[in-house]
């Protein structure tokens, strides 16, 4: 029997022990997540304003609880910098205990949004949006690096350039061990041998030495700490959400599967009521350590998920002291192969850019430069969507046509008794405002006729239109008959015409 999952099926949690080769990959897999957390994960927490230790246990907690809750295998969740940036205010202003409070209700509140259906919403994001999210991500991860290669001492360029090295040309021998993990291996062993003094993992903050315990934040349960927290946890709950669907998605393209969204927004709130209960900062998606898992290290289950959470603990309690000597030029070799695999490079190729429509492409820089510009995602994707909704918009208003009928209804002695207008098109908002402009209201004869046979009605913002060309012949004494509607056109026009304020109507 074939040990491969057939193509859009999601593996199980069996699967990663359906063979010695699959096992391997999803073990060593999660050994090199884990390694690739802890800097990220004091980081992160350095950038909240919270001890280390507060980062690298929700790291922890969030890997282990959403490999048990999530919807989609493989992708790794901790602590990030999104949601560090959205709960470091609390944290500033009102102590560890309010931030805690934040996490629990962020938590929920995702729980809710999940519930309700909010992950149905990523079908409204187009590709071009995607592009741009993986584009932006990229760029970030790579600028996330820079602060440890500057004023740095030499001997880190060669270590970095030998990291790379190594995970280009390893695949070439061997794909049975992960290449980022013989990297960090090979030059960490050689920085020890040699004695070379350069930044390492102990230098980014202390590591904790005793497990995770259980708590409640000491804070009152009362109305004035819910308008504290209520804010931050909301932004918090949707930054989280963004991301992690978004993340989803970008894994399922990869591995040609599709996720339960569904389950993992709701996977993610349990994860984070799971981390504030053990007193972390939160978490969400994890792009970056995502792609070391899925790309670089092509793992595929639960597994992996749930190994890098317990290799971390592992790492940074009872291993604390070695993991300390790995050298950062390791991990940020590690990390600057990740931003090249991330990027999507044939989006920024000239003959790709000379192809793409320019609404395609605006959209994809808008979701990059706001994505850069604001080191936040979700605010990225937002502008992005917006954007590619108004060029959307100002495409199809301008497929919209209106044109008089040359075959005019005379009488018997010859006098134009009737004029009929024909529209093509789709009428909404943003292509039936100008519709009133487009009648010769003076020169048309007593009976006009507008045929929308070829055209439908989409809102009410085109009832109101109509009922303002129709008082501007009403005006004149003339009649304004239209034709050719059926279906949800016809019964909203029934619905809405004599009922709206007609503007324009003078």
């Amino acid at each position: 029997m074939s040990d491969a999952t057939p193509t859009g099926v999601l593996p199980s949690f069996r699967e990663a022990f359906s063979s010695p080769a699959r096992l391997r990959t999803e073990v060593l897999a999660g050994l090199v997540v884990a390694l690739a957390l802890i800097p990220e994960a004091i980081s992160f927490s350095i950038l909240a304003g919270v001890d280390p230790r507060v980062g690298l246990f929700a790291s922890v907690t969030m890997a282990v609880t959403i490999a048990f809750t999530g919807g989609r295998p493989a992708m790794i969740s901790a602590a990030t910098g999104a949601v560090a940036l959205v709960i470091a205010p609390v944290m500033a202003e009102h102590g560890l205990e309010y931030l805690i409070a934040t996490v629990l209700l962020a938590g929920a509140i995702q729980v809710a949004l999940s519930l309700v259906g909010v992950a149905r919403l990523m079908r409204f994001i187009p590709r071009s949006v995607m592009v741009g999210f993986v584009n932006a991500l990229a760029i970030l991860i790579f600028a996330a690096q820079i602060p440890h290669l500057v004023g740095v001492p030499w001997l880190v360029y060669p270590l970095v350039a030998a990291g790379i090295a190594i995970m280009v040309f390893f695949p070439r021998l061997t794909t049975v061990i992960p290449a980022p993990l013989v990297a960090i291996i090979a030059t960490t062993v050689v920085v020890v041998a040699v004695g070379w003094s350069v930044p390492d993992v102990s230098d980014q903050g202390e590591l904790p030495t005793t497990l995770p315990s259980l708590m409640f934040p000491d804070v009152p349960l009362a109305l004035d700490t819910l308008r504290i927290i209520g804010p931050y946890a909301l932004a918090m709950a949707l930054v989280g959400l963004m991301e992690s669907l978004m993340t989803a998605k970008l894994v399922d393209d990869i591995t040609e599967t599709h996720s339960d969204k569904t389950r993992e927004g709701w996977g993610q709130g349990v994860a984070n009521l799971v981390t504030g209960f053990f007193g972390g900062m939160g978490g969400c998606a994890m792009i970056g350590q995502t792609m070391i898992n899925v790309k670089e290290s092509r793992a595929r289950t639960r597994l992996s998920t749930l190994l890098a959470g317990v290799f971390l603990l592992i790492l940074v309690v009872a291993l604390g002291d070695i993991v300390g000597l790995i050298p950062m030029a390791a991990l940020v070799a590690v990390m600057v192969m990740v931003s090249v695999g991330t990027m999507d490079w044939h989006s920024v190729h000239p003959r790709t850019l000379r192809l793409m429509p320019f609404p395609e492409t605006l959209v994809m820089l808008v979701t990059v430069a706001a994505t850069v510009w604001t080191s936040n995602l979700a605010i990225g994707v937002i502008l992005g969507v917006v954007t590619a909704m108004v060029m959307f918009a100002r495409r199809v208003a301008h497929m919209t046509t209106i044109e008089k009928v040359a075959e005019l209804d005379t009488n018997h002695d010859g006098s134009v008794d009737t004029r009929t207008y024909r529209v093509r098109g789709e009428l909404f908002w943003a292509s039936s405002n100008d519709l009133v402009y487009q009648f010769d209201y003076a020169d048309d004869p007593e009976h006009v006729v507008l045929d929308l046979s070829e055209a439908d009605i989409w809102d009410a913002s085109t009832v109101a239109t109509l009922d303002a060309v129709q008082h501007k012949y009403a005006a004149k004494g003339k009649t304004l008959t239209v034709v050719g509607l059926d279906g949800a056109s016809q019964e909203r026009l029934e619905r809405l015409s004599g009922r709206l304020n007609a503007t324009g109507a003078s």
